[in-house]
C-alpha cells in the first residue's frame, strides 16, 4: 500500500436526464429516454461526475498528467482500466443531485510478462438524497512503453461453453461518442497513429468500461436486476474487430474474433 492511500475527493453532480438519453442512444438501446426520477441502467454513473482539467494539466495520452489526481506518479506512462467491482445498493436516478466520494484504496507493484506494472485501486461511493446507491472499486494498471518491435504477450483463450451469446461491432464513431460522454481524453480511443505508434495497439482500443457496460446490460436482460458485478480486462479489442458477448449462468466474458479472451465478468 502506498503512502498516498486514503486521499479523497468529492464531486457533486445533478444527474441530467439528457446525458443519460445520449448514453442510451450511443449504445443503441431500444428504450424511452429517461425522465427525472427514473432509474438508470447499471454503470450509467460513468457519464457523470466529470473532472475536467485544462490542457496544461494533461499528460501525453490525453489523461490528467501523472500525479495530478489521487493516484501518485508511479513512473510508468501507459494507463489502462484493468477491471473493477460494483455493488448496487439502490437505484441511481435521473434528475437527482448526487455526490461521489473517491479515495485511493491501494497501490501495488509487480513484474509481469511485459515488464514492471503498478496497480492502483480507487473506491467510489455514490449517494443520492443521503443514501448510498453505488459502491465501485476501480482497478487501474500502469505499464512501461513497449520496446520497438516487441510482440504483445499471448492473450488467454476464451471459453466456448456459453449458453447465450451475441455479436457486437465497433467503429470510431461509437468510440468517440463514448469518450465524449465519459470525458475520457485517452488518445488510444480516437487517435489511431498514437494508438499504433506510441502504445503499440493494432487500432483504436475499445474502452474497457464500454465492454463492461455491454456485459452488464446482457446480464440484466437475461438474469434480472444486478446486485453486484465484477469484471477484469484480459486483452485489448480494437475498433476493426467484432466480438461476442457470452454468458453461462453468473459468468460472462467477451470473446475476440480470434478466440482470445478480452474480458471476464461475474454478475449477481
Amino acid at each position: 500500500m502506498d503512502d498516498a492511500t486514503g486521499i479523497g475527493t468529492t464531486v457533486t453532480c445533478t444527474i441530467d436526464p439528457a446525458r443519460a438519453a445520449a448514453l442510451y442512444a450511443t449504445l443503441g438501446l431500444d428504450r424511452a429516454a429517461p425522465s427525472s426520477g427514473d432509474a438508470l441502467i447499471p454503470f450509467a454513473h460513468q457519464v457523470y461526475f466529470w473532472g475536467a482539467r485544462p490542457p496544461h494539466a494533461l499528460g501525453r495520452d490525453g489523461h490528467p498528467a501523472p500525479g495530478a489526481g489521487p493516484v501518485p506518479d508511479l513512473g510508468l506512462p501507459r494507463r489502462m482500466w484493468a477491471g473493477g467491482r460494483l455493488v448496487f445498493h439502490g437505484a441511481f436516478r435521473a434528475g437527482v443531485r448526487a455526490e461521489k466520494h473517491s479515495t485511493l484504496a491501494a497501490v501495488t507493484r509487480k513484474t509481469g510478462r511485459s515488464g514492471p506494472l503498478a496497480f492502483a485501486t480507487l473506491r467510489h461511493d455514490i449517494r443520492q438524497r443521503g443514501a448510498l446507491v453505488v459502491t465501485e472499486w476501480q482497478d487501474i494498471v500502469y505499464r512501461a512503453d513497449p520496446a520497438p518491435g516487441e510482440p504483445p504477450p499471448d492473450p488467454p483463450v476464451a471459453p466456448r461453453d456459453e449458453t447465450s451469446r451475441n455479436r457486437v461491432d465497433f467503429d470510431p464513431v461509437l468510440l468517440f461518442r463514448y469518450s465524449a460522454l465519459t470525458l475520457n481524453g485517452h488518445r488510444i480511443h480516437y487517435d489511431q497513429p498514437y494508438a499504433r505508434e506510441v502504445e503499440g495497439y493494432g487500432g483504436l482500443v475499445v474502452h474497457g468500461p464500454l465492454l463492461a457496460q455491454l456485459l452488464m446490460l446482457k446480464a440484466e436482460a437475461e438474469g434480472g436486476p444486478l446486485r453486484e458485478f465484477t469484471f477484469r480486462a484480459t486483452a485489448a479489442l480494437v475498433h476493426t474487430e467484432s466480438a461476442e458477448l457470452c454468458r453461462k449462468g453468473q459468468d460472462l466474458w467477451v470473446r475476440g474474433p480470434d478466440g482470445r479472451l478480452c474480458m471476464t465478468a461475474t454478475a449477481r
